[in-house]
């Protein structure tokens, strides 16, 4: 699957970049060193441009692969990384997936992530004719629950795969 950048109003959702160009990796690294971040977005080590390279890498990969459609939020005058928001864990014939989204420190707090996840929900029910998306979060992130209820997901629960709570969102 090729990238496809989307207008999200007061921000732009374009792919990962680490070029002559325009380069993530710093922002990167400053929103996966941040406490807050490695507490709720798990599983990433991207501490330095070496680990931050790799990242932009397997983002691009999942998009070839058609496994994720990931987007950076950007600024759109100065192209500058916000944050990330995704489609992962992609099943076009069953026409599911589950979104997720992150917003670097700088930026929160100004509704980049409830922009970020209208824009990625609106590709995969119009363009990738989703079904159903879910989003799970970790219970103590207040913030994620908004967002969930603000994109108009609807509470499902405890996740039965793990420590997580659960909401869906069907296509409408």
């Amino acid at each position: 699957m090729e990238p496809v950048e989307i207008n999200a109003g007061g921000y732009y959702l374009r792919q990962l970049r680490a070029d002559h160009r325009l380069d993530d990796r710093p922002a990167l690294v400053e929103a996966f060193t941040d406490p807050v971040q490695q507490r709720f977005v798990p599983g990433y080590v991207v501490d330095d441009l070496h680990s931050a390279s790799a990242y932009v890498e397997l983002r691009a990969s999942e998009w070839a692969s058609g496994k994720r459609c990931s987007w950076a939020v950007a600024e759109p005058t100065t192209g500058d990384l916000l944050g990330e928001v995704g489609l992962k864990m992609l099943d076009l014939d069953a026409g599911t997936a589950e979104t997720a989204v992150w917003v670097h420190p700088a930026a929160r707090g100004r509704g980049v992530a409830v922009a970020a996840v209208g824009a990625a929900l609106r590709f995969g029910f119009g363009a990738l004719g989703l079904r159903s998306v879910d989003y799970r979060h970790d219970p103590a992130n207040h913030a994620s629950g908004r967002v969930a209820r603000r994109c108009g997901f609807t509470f499902v629960g405890p996740d039965a795969g793990g420590p997580d709570v659960r909401w869906t969102r069907v296509a409408s």
